[in-house]
């Protein structure tokens, strides 16, 4: 395994008023790549936003500057064409809203269980179902889009997906309602399917235009794949975000939880996430070394999607440094120097 992080910070972690990030640059050495069709798809995509969620121009310039969907989409999904990659920047972007919006004090377990049925509706018949919520006519639109080319295996897929991540986030947010704090064991297994790098997947075989056979899917090697992959997006997540979390007193977060349930201090519990996802990526490449044979035309699916997982692993950590959700204006330089500094706390 690649060595640790050397940085220390001596300080309690009630005094921390900084952390040193891991070097994923050097520990995960997957090319960083961005689709050619980045800029053309970008702009359509904002303005789709703007247009079919009725985004207000202050979310609208948060949504295009700040969170940056078709960057993320092009950073994920480096080989679609223009019409793929345009349906991935809807969906990441939709992903965005729906998650912003859930986070929203006033909304209860009810509330997304309500859109969930909603927006399950919409992907079950996006062109019958009719709604006047925005979030659902989101769904609507994105994906009778993906349906024009996505072949019966991958689209059963990407909604048995979304059904798991729906019910992950009404689990969650009723856990946070009631101030739960999980373990680090519950934590974990509620995180893979709250990451929403599931459906995320799906999204490979449909930009990538393939539809792999159920026994390929179900197979313990591409799922060891995959979970190796999701844990790296969702663990590297969780310390990107956790100055943005810890300033708005969120406990959701594998960081935090290492502190609070196995006693380490902030650096030491930023070190344990970095140690786990370098056991991610080692445990990624070990079972790409034994992926079995369907045959040669599978096969070549098969290749074609084990490198949209790994795409997704470099395409994840190139976002997070180039939008402006985790580190405001200061990407490049904690990208470079790997510091990050703890913002206050906001009033409750």
């Amino acid at each position: 395994m690649t060595s640790t992080v050397t940085h220390t910070i001596k300080c309690s972690d009630s005094e921390s008023t900084e952390f040193i990030l891991p070097d994923f640059f050097s520990n995960c050495r997957y090319p960083m790549r961005l689709n050619p069709h980045h800029d053309q798809v970008s702009y359509a995509s904002d303005q789709w936003a703007r247009s079919e969620a009725n985004l207000p121009e202050s979310k609208a310039l948060k949504y295009s500057t700040l969170l940056r969907p078709a960057y993320f989409a092009s950073s994920c999904y480096p080989d679609a064409d223009a019409f793929h990659l345009r349906v991935c920047a809807d969906f990441l972007g939709w992903t965005f809203i729906i998650d912003d919006w859930l986070e929203l004090d006033k909304f209860e377990v009810n509330d997304a269980l309500e859109i969930r049925d909603c927006c399950m509706s919409a992907f079950r018949d996006p062109v019958n179902f009719q709604t006047e919520n925005h979030i659902a006519k989101l769904c609507k639109s994105f994906f009778s889009r993906f349906k024009e080319t996505a072949g019966p295996g991958c689209t059963e897929r990407f909604i048995q997906r979304m059904e798991l991540w729906y019910t992950s986030a009404a689990k969650e947010m009723d856990s946070r309602t009631k101030g739960y704090v999980y373990d680090v064991e519950s934590y974990i297994e509620l995180r893979r399917d709250l990451s929403g790098c599931k459906p995320c997947f799906a999204f490979i075989e449909f930009a990538c235009q393939i539809d792999l056979p159920d026994e390929v899917i179900s197979h313990p090697v591409i799922t060891a794949l995959e979970e190796a992959a999701n844990d790296f997006v969702a663990w590297s997540n969780d310390i990107f975000s956790y100055d943005m979390e810890q300033s708005n007193h969120s406990t959701r977060n594998l960081v935090h939880i290492l502190m609070v349930k196995q006693g380490l201090d902030l650096q030491g519990a930023v070190d344990y996430c970095g140690r786990l996802c370098n056991i991610c990526v080692q445990n990624f490449e070990e079972h790409r070394a034994i992926l079995p044979s369907w045959g040669e035309e599978v096969d070549k699916d098969v290749a074609i999607y084990v490198q949209g997982l790994q795409n997704w692993i470099a395409g994840s950590v190139q976002w997070s440094f180039e939008s402006a959700r985790y580190f405001g204006k200061d990407g490049h330089v904690v990208k470079r120097n790997r510091v990050v500094k703890l913002s206050p706390k906001r009033p409750l």
